[in-house]
This record gives C-alpha cells, structure tokens and sequence, in this order.
C-alpha cells in the first residue's frame, strides 16, 4: 500500500459520513429512540444579505467556506409561542357540601350575579371586614357588568361558574351545557385573566354531563352545607338565624346576590358577618 492512499478503515468511515450528510440534507434522518424523521433546518449565512431559507447570491462559488451547519442549535426558540394547559381535575361523581376544617373556617359564597343593586353593597361589607368570599357568576350578569367581575377579583375574591343562563343542565345536551359552563368560563378569563377553577350547577341539579365537562374546563364542582334559602325572602332574621346555627369547621354558605330582591341577603351579611367573626370564626376561601 502506498502511503499517500486511504487505509480501508478510514475510507470505510468516510463513506459512512458522507452517506449521513446526504440524508441530512434530504431531510431524513430518523430521531434517535423515536422513528420520526426530523426535517433538517434552512439556515442563510449570516450577513449574506439573503432571505430565511434561500440560499445567497453567489453561495454556488462559496463552496469551500465552511459554515457552521449547527450554529442554530445555540440559539434560543424565541419564536415558538408560550402555552398553558388548565389542568383536569378528576371527574367525581358527587359535588363537594363542605372543605376540610382547618380551625374553625368557613366559606361565604353567593350565587347568581353580579347585580348593581346588590353585588357593590355586599362587597363592601366584605371589604369593611377583610374578608374573601366565592361569586359563583353567571355569564350573561358578567357581559352586562364586567367592572363588578373586576372589582371581585381585585378585591381578592374566588370567581366560580354558574353557567351563561342559570338553566337546568340535566334538561340539556352535553354540548349545550359545554356551551353553558365553557362560555361562561372564556368572558371571566377574558376579564380577570384566570377561568374559574370552581363552579355549581344551577338549582343544584348535577349530572354526569356536568361533572365530566366541568372537569375538561379544569373545574371543582362545589355545593353547600348550609342553604340560608334566602332565595325565598324569608327575612332578614331568619338568614341570619340559619347561616349562626350552621356554623361549624368546613361549613359552605350558600347565598344569593343576584336572580330577585336579594335586600333581605345583604342585611342579614351585615348582621351574621361580625357575628361569627366574634364567635372565633375565619372566613377562607379553597385553595388549588
């Protein structure tokens, strides 16, 4: 063998890495441990004036300049765009009536609105007292007052879904009641910048439809321990009377602030307020 020829090893190796960079640039290599082909990336020299992915003028006489073919590999992909996935809770079966006492917590929530000539006041007796309740909304109350969405959140309050319309779901389609909770959903996430991750279903009435689909929208179904029935304008008393004897670790109040003359509710929150605050009582929202 003369000792200007390749030894039959080398030239063995050189025939391999001119094959794996022909089928580089065909755009077939196969991505270790996973079969896809992976399309080779267009690259223009940098300062060659050209545009992404066509080659130069004169590139065809630049045929003994090297260039560094992996260079965009150091680069960052500022291109792709960021996205978020609300997490799926597990469909259950059952809503939740109560959380898990820790101290003597309870949980304030209100359903139906917002309404202007209710929602502000009770808001107000909230804030005067520092505390956080839950507004389960409906959605068409939220497109006729997004400032009262707005202050809800601002003011450190969970937003649940209580469907676009307040309709009886079991009554309806599942794509309907996707329609009912996912719309719902999409105008508070527009609004506040977080879908609910919390919601009730209209009169109480749950199904399996309900359940599976509030869990695809990343939802928790929650109910109530204690109904105050304040939907009925018992008096202002008797609100009072029912949310104090209900009392306990864990409780779930169930008021309205909104769907008719909810005057009777926002007394008897001013009353029973200081009352189970002074009996020891926090008043917390759940965490996810």
């Amino acid at each position: 063998m003369k000792k200007d020829q390749t030894p039959p090893d080398r030239r063995t190796a050189l025939r391999i890495a001119a094959g794996l960079g022909a089928l580089a640039t065909a755009g077939l290599l196969v991505t270790e441990g996973t079969g896809e082909r992976t399309a080779a990336p267009r690259t223009a020299a940098a300062g060659a004036g050209g545009a992404p992915g066509r080659p130069a003028a004169g590139a065809a006489g630049a045929a003994g300049r090297r260039v560094q073919a992996s260079a965009y590999r150091l680069q960052p992909m500022t291109s792709v765009p960021r996205r978020t996935r609300r997490i799926r809770p597990p469909v259950r079966e059952n809503p939740f009536l109560s959380l898990p006492a820790r101290g003597r917590t309870m949980v304030l929530t209100f359903d139906d609105g917002p309404h202007p000539d209710y929602t502000p006041d009770m808001l107000d007796i909230l804030r005067r007292y520092d505390v956080p309740a839950m507004f389960f909304v409906c959605g068409e109350m939220v497109a006729d007052y997004p400032d009262l969405l707005r202050r809800m959140a601002d003011d450190g309050h969970v937003i649940g879904n209580h469907t676009w319309s307040h309709p009886l779901m079991p009554s309806l389609r599942p794509s309907r009641i996707r329609g009912e909770m996912g719309r719902t959903s999409d105008v508070v996430e527009q609004l506040v910048g977080q879908a609910p991750l919390w919601y009730r279903a209209p009169f109480g009435a749950w199904n399996r439809h309900s359940f599976e689909i509030g869990a695809e929208l990343g939802m928790e179904p929650l109910a109530w321990t204690v109904d105050t029935l304040d939907w009925t304008e018992p008096g202002a008393g008797t609100i009072v009377s029912r949310v104090l004897d209900g009392a306990g670790p864990g409780v779930v109040v169930l008021s309205h602030d909104a769907g008719g003359d909810r005057s009777q509710s926002v007394a008897a929150l001013r009353n029973y307020l200081p009352k189970l605050l002074e009996a020891g009582y926090r008043m917390t929202v759940p965490q996810r």
